[in-house]
């Protein structure tokens, strides 16, 4: 069964060549809702972007992250996949991981679309066995056609997005992150899209969602989790910690 412990969980995020005074600081601070600090013997300041978290989830749990840009929620999600280390405290993840912010890592903008479907499936885990098996179906759900002969730099914004969706939404995650929402091209994609995240999602048994949209929250998620300064300020059902959140914005 996939789990996720966080325990008294600290973030710092050094930023170099800035004073702990300097007016770069106060911009940064007021964008990021992050914590300035001077880093000891280095005349560098750190960001502390989390603050003493602690955090269970189970098996079957659908979590929702809420809270103003900075609050700490997409550094959050960066924990639980592994990219972030802990500055202090400790973070124990049990369960393959799939993580939906950065869909389009691992892709070669001088490889056709077919062969970016074999290097992404390969990155996400599978074998090149695996994901051929599976490049059909990928190449029918992007309805690029001819295009996945094409080397990825010839595509749109678009065409690479629906490439890089196709690919992610592919494998069957334990845990699943995914960051705001997902840009998958024209309305009929994004109608074939949403059917796919439904089914994506239902077969994931965690998912950690960090969204603005309400509507996006409630359809996907069960808990809510509001993050304030990097610090947890309310955990409960989705509905309860929504109109608290909603609530504080006045």
């Amino acid at each position: 069964m996939a789990k996720i412990s966080l325990k008294d969980v600290v973030v710092d995020i050094p930023i170099y060549g800035a004073s702990h005074r300097s007016l770069k600081n106060s911009i940064l601070a007021s964008a990021t809702g992050g914590q300035i600090r001077p880093r000891e013997g280095t005349g560098s300041v750190v960001i502390r972007a989390i603050e003493g978290l602690t955090l269970d989830i189970e098996h079957g749990t659908r979590l929702g992250l809420l809270g103003h840009n900075g609050a700490g929620k997409s550094t959050i999600l960066r924990v639980m996949a592994g990219i972030y280390e802990p500055s202090v405290g400790t973070a124990e993840i049990d369960g393959e991981v799939a993580s939906m912010f950065d869909i389009g890592f691992g892709m070669d903008v001088e490889a056709s679309g077919w062969e970016n479907i074999i290097l992404r499936g390969m990155y996400l885990g599978y074998s090149r066995k695996e994901i051929e098996a599976r490049a059909e179906e990928i190449g029918a759900l992007t309805g690029l056609g001819e295009f996945l002969d094409m080397p990825l730099r010839t595509y749109s914004a678009g065409m690479s997005t629906r490439l890089a969706f196709a690919i992610s939404t592919s494998i069957k995650p334990e845990i699943l992150l995914i960051d705001e929402g997902i840009g998958a091209g024209d309305a009929a994609f994004l109608a074939q899209a949403q059917e796919r995240m439904r089914t994506f999602i239902s077969n994931a048994g965690i998912l950690v969602m960090a969204s603005h949209s309400n509507d996006l929250l409630r359809a996907w998620c069960k808990e809510g989790l509001w993050m304030e300064h990097g610090r947890m300020r309310m955990r409960g059902p989705i509905d309860d910690v929504l109109a608290a959140y909603t609530k504080s914005l006045g």
